[in-house]
């Protein structure tokens, strides 16, 4: 028998058990499925490039899983349900095996947590740095994907979760702000999709907070064509991040990779909301509202003044 050659044992020896029937064991250059009948499929993609959105020296598995859970969460906005993956790794000289043996069981972890499968991907070399790069598809009722478009004046803003532990968690481990259970930065290299809120006929539309919440919300009002405040006293925070005190506010409220929900809800709508969310263990909040008088984010202090911020959130360019 002929043997492998590099590429093709490397991807035998970590990724073929991660392929589903649909992946057809990895040994061709695509994959073949039927979407479930009557769905429509969602298809997102996420890159992550070392020393950029994860650190140099975070742990492999958690890279596996940050990975996946990033590219879950733009399902999680479309209220979509996830389907498969595929994967891109550009890889630089000098990392061992061992290290993707342990981003495998990352992708392993999160496959069996969340229901799905790898679909297929490429391999490729690079003289640096590791480029990781995840196309995830899931499925949706005809006509139901969320948009970003659809916020109405007087919609309520909501937020599942807490607000700005991801970044407090890049602080922690880089800035030596204190954690000390280490749920900031656990939060930082795992964020939380929130998958399984049943949102079609709830929300108007949704996007999740990966840029940082001004700037995201932001999003929300350009492509609504709408305005929105928020009372930054109603931006939940956990125990961890409340305990680094107020001066940071401003980070948390424009620093990102918080992988958390924003949603424009209708007040008739807030009861079904609550009630999905308490189905699915998500905490939820209402924080401000979509106001057609005003021009883009407003962010209001418990003294009534706005809050001014330098930027109100990452840039990819």
């Amino acid at each position: 028998m002929t043997s492998l050659a590099p590429e093709f044992a490397f991807i035998a020896r970590h990724f073929r058990d991660l392929a589903g029937p649909a992946g057809l064991g990895l040994s061709d250059d695509a994959a073949v499925f039927l979407p479930p009948p009557g769905r429509e499929l969602v298809i997102a993609a996420d890159a992550m490039v070392a020393g950029v959105h994860f650190l140099e020296d975070d742990p492999p598995r958690t890279i596996g899983s940050k990975l996946l859970r990033v590219n879950l969460s733009d399902l999680a906005a479309m209220g979509a349900v996830p389907l498969g993956y595929l994967t891109t790794l550009s890889i630089p000289p000098g990392l061992p095996p061992d290290w993707f043996a342990a981003f495998a069981d990352g992708l392993r972890d999160d496959q069996a947590r969340y229901g799905l499968s790898l679909l297929g991907g490429d391999t490729t070399s690079t003289t640096g740095p590791l480029v990781l790069s995840l196309t995830i598809l899931g499925h949706v009722a005809a006509g139901a994907a969320l948009r970003r478009n659809g916020a109405r004046g007087g919609d309520g803003v909501w937020v599942t979760g807490t607000i700005g532990d991801g970044t407090l968690g890049l602080a922690a481990l880089r800035e030596g702000l204190a954690d000390p259970d280490g749920s900031l930065a656990d939060r930082y290299r795992l964020p939380r999709p929130r998958l399984g809120l049943a949102l079609a006929g709830v929300a108007h539309a949704a996007i999740d907070v990966s840029d940082g919440l001004l700037q995201d919300l932001g999003h929300l009002c350009r492509e609504s064509d709408t305005g929105a405040w928020i009372e930054t006293a109603l931006v939940p925070a956990s125990a961890a991040a409340a305990a680094a005190g107020p001066h940071w506010l401003e980070r948390r409220l424009t620093g990102g990779d918080d992988y958390e929900l924003l949603l424009a809800v209708p007040p008739d709508s807030e009861q079904a909301l609550l009630r999905t969310a308490a189905e699915a263990g998500i905490a939820v909040t209402r924080i401000g509202a979509f106001d057609d008088r005003t021009q883009g984010v407003r962010a209001m202090t418990p003294g009534g003044m706005e809050l001014v911020v330098a930027r109100p959130g990452w840039s990819h360019l």
